[in-house]
């Protein structure tokens, strides 16, 4: 039963969403009809400048184009099918009301209605009320979340990334909740527009396995319960494995006149693996290079805030888990007792979220295309509780990152209308 603050709150972060929205849909439609195109394929393949054509921008053209004729072309396998798939029903529905078909504008609109479906603003306040237990605290990590770090791609345009933050949220909280099969089913969804839903799995792993071994509940280990683990860790792995399989399947048949290089040279052939890194040059430091500065300059303030929060978090942890506690001070000789925990951010049940937040950061910085940690990393909750964090513990730090986010939100939908990076 919600109290009438709650109430409140999800009626006020419900408006403030819209106006958000809205404002990031005035700010990009401006920006395209009074500034030049960097790029004219929009307006090319969309004639004129109808408001469709506003949504055509960077990876919609893939998407896009998945949604209409399949995948084509070899590097199109970088992108899974799940934004494709809801493109291509709603452009069916649109059909039957009338509005055409098959078209890069029914394709794009399509895309896009379905992402305002998706408002992960409530679940994200739901999720911070569990953990926290302080309706103004998680008002607070909701309301940062609408001045996110990459705005047209998460409030606008036919993107992967509400699909796949509305899912790992309600996973997570499905998680929070201990109802693990709804927490697999989400996180399989999540896993249908991003690779990285894979690594969703490791709190499902955490909470049927870690917390009752780490608690002293070794008696829930049993074996139905190991199996019914395994299965539910398994199913979000499962539309990565489907996207590579069925690629195999396609190219890799002894029969082919020409077998790519990918199904032979690799001890588990992916294609997935083999175009990120023939098209996109991903690899463990491939993107630390002199011309890729500015990317890190532009994902730096993101980036920093989650890694400041495991620092924070990290650093107390033997206050957190008492019983580890002795073995660190013992190997360190250090006889001081461990702080006491005074902040709702060293909450013990935290710890899955730190540590899944620390791999997908570490992931992005040192093996993928850095700014793209702009539109990734809101799908952690932990992004938006570090900033929470600190607006409560360094008031000017907090205050840096409101007009940071601001003022870069504003800019990045400038950007992206014209058409310019970061994509």
């Amino acid at each position: 039963m919600q109290s009438a603050t709650t109430r409140r709150h999800v009626q006020t972060l419900l408006t403030l969403s819209v106006i958000v929205r809205l404002a990031v849909w005035i700010l990009v439609y401006i920006s395209a009809r009074l500034l030049p195109l960097f790029d004219a394929s929009p307006s090319i393949l969309i004639n004129g400048t109808p408001p469709s054509s506003i949504l055509l921008r960077w990876d919609a053209f893939y998407f896009a184009h998945i949604a209409r004729e399949g995948y084509v072309y070899e590097h199109e396998w970088a992108f899974f099918n799940g934004l494709p798939l809801l493109m291509r029903i709603s452009d069916h529905l649109q059909a039957l009301a009338g509005f055409g078909t098959n078209g890069w504008g029914t394709l794009l609109r399509g895309g896009a209605g379905m992402a305002i479906l998706c408002d992960s603003t409530h679940v994200l306040y739901q999720l911070s009320l569990h953990y926290f237990r302080s309706p103004s605290l998680a008002f607070l990590s909701a309301a940062l979340s609408l001045l996110s770090s990459s705005p047209a791609a998460l409030k606008l345009a036919s993107y992967n990334e509400p699909f796949f933050t509305y899912f790992s949220y309600r996973g997570m909280l499905a998680c929070a909740r201990s109802q693990w099969a709804a927490a697999s089913v989400c996180f399989a969804l999540a896993s249908m527009f991003r690779s990285n839903g894979i690594l969703l799995s490791g709190f499902i792993l955490w909470g049927m396995l870690v917390a009752p071994f780490l608690t002293g509940q070794k008696d829930l280990l049993t074996p139905r319960h190991l199996l019914k683990c395994v299965l539910l860790t398994a199913l979000p792995l499962i539309p990565f494995i489907h996207h590579n399989v069925t690629a195999y399947l396609l190219f890799c048949k002894p029969s082919a006149t020409h077998i790519p290089d990918w199904c032979t040279n690799n001890m588990l052939p992916s294609i997935y693996s083999h175009v990120q890194s023939k098209y996109w040059n991903v690899g463990f430091l491939r993107y630390w290079t002199v011309s890729n500065i500015p990317n890190f300059m532009f994902a730096l303030p993101v980036l920093l805030n989650v890694f400041a929060f495991c620092w924070f978090y990290l650093s107390n942890l033997p206050a957190i888990i008492p019983h580890i506690a002795p073995l660190i001070r013992s190997k360190n000789n250090d006889v001081t007792p461990p702080p006491q925990l005074d902040s709702p951010f060293l909450s013990p049940s935290l710890l899955p979220h730190v540590l899944h937040a620390l791999a997908l950061t570490l992931i992005l910085t040192f093996n993928a295309h850095v700014q793209i940690s702009l539109r990734l990393l809101p799908s952690l909750p932990l992004t938006y509780w570090a900033a929470a964090r600190l607006m409560l513990d360094l008031p000017k730090w907090g205050k840096a990152w409101v007009i940071w986010s601001v003022l870069w939100g504003a800019l990045s939908c400038v950007l992206w209308a014209v058409f310019l990076p970061p994509a």
